[in-house]
């Protein structure tokens, strides 16, 4: 066995990702906070080739150094926006035929694992604020919330650990 060399990845360039056919997931990030999870955010939806990052709040933008370290490069191939405000972004979403997914612990939340796509749906995630979670004001244009189990002692996931995993999930279910 053998680390495969960066030449043997058959990785997309910048050009091709963009005209790629993309997962129908559009990301919003409702006020995160740290820059390093904006960052690792992109990174993922670069991974999972996902449609768009919708930056919301006091969410940075890029370009940004610290948003840079972690996204290495993801900033160039993902396509992001800013709104000042989640519902703002959510409004526009649901126009446009979205079906938005709280990524939240709430009353009423699906297991993600009970979660099933169904066939021809688009997608928006909202993940929240890294200590607040989603505002109340994101929360009202939600159509499901759909929780990640968890069994230890901790409450919650890192925001950039959580947005991978669902975005694993919902890839394993459109593959």
């Amino acid at each position: 066995m053998r680390k495969l060399k960066n030449s043997e990845l058959c990785r997309l360039s910048v050009e091709e990702f963009k005209t790629s056919v993309k997962l129908p997931v559009v990301i919003v990030l409702d006020n995160l906070r740290s820059l390093n999870n904006v960052g690792s955010i992109f990174r993922t939806a670069d991974s999972f080739r996902i449609e768009m990052i919708y930056l919301c709040g006091i969410t940075a933008t890029p370009p940004h150094r610290e948003i840079q370290k972690t996204a290495l490069g993801a900033t160039e191939s993902v396509e992001w926006r800013y709104f000042t405000k989640g519902s703002e972004a959510l409004e526009l979403l649901k126009k446009t035929g979205y079906k938005i997914i709280a990524v939240e612990q709430m009353e009423h939340s699906i297991g993600l694992n009970n979660y099933k796509l169904s066939p021809g749906d688009k997608l928006a995630l909202v993940f929240g604020n890294e200590i607040d979670g989603i505002s109340d004001e994101t929360l009202q244009h939600i159509d499901v919330c759909v929780e990640i189990p968890q069994f230890g002692t901790k409450h919650s996931f890192n925001v950039a650990v959580s947005a991978g995993i669902v975005l694993w999930h919902l890839y394993l279910q459109s593959i």
